[in-house]
């Protein structure tokens, strides 16, 4: 796929989301091929609150990528939780809702974030 269409994409989803959720963060999804990495940012003052990534829990073992995607969501909601941060909207940041990216929203729902 062109890399420009994804950022076209990314940037009308992120347009509407920012336009109809006036109160809430951002919890913006980024996803390569071997990692995946999140972060809950306030868009009023441009702020990152929380962050978590796949590549610092790399190294405890040997995992496949969807696994990865659980213990990020898991850690992030953890995060998120302790500075009293549960509703966010969710920015997929242009890809599809399937897959590791559904695995991690599912996984932040369960764990508290309301989304």
């Amino acid at each position: 796929m062109n890399i420009h269409k994804r950022i076209k994409r990314a940037k009308r989803i992120r347009r509407k989301l920012k336009n109809s959720n006036v109160n809430r963060f951002r919890l913006s999804v980024f996803r390569s091929s071997k990692n995946i990495s999140a972060q809950i940012i306030d868009d009023i003052n441009n702020k990152t609150l929380v962050s978590a990534s796949s590549i610092k829990s790399k190294g405890e073992s040997k995992k496949n990528k969807t696994d990865l995607s659980v213990l990020t969501a898991e850690m992030l909601a953890k995060k998120a939780i302790e500075q009293k941060i549960t509703k966010v909207f969710f920015d997929r940041g242009g890809y599809k809702f399937h897959g590791r990216i559904k695995t991690f929203a599912e996984t932040l729902r369960k764990n508290g974030l309301i989304f």
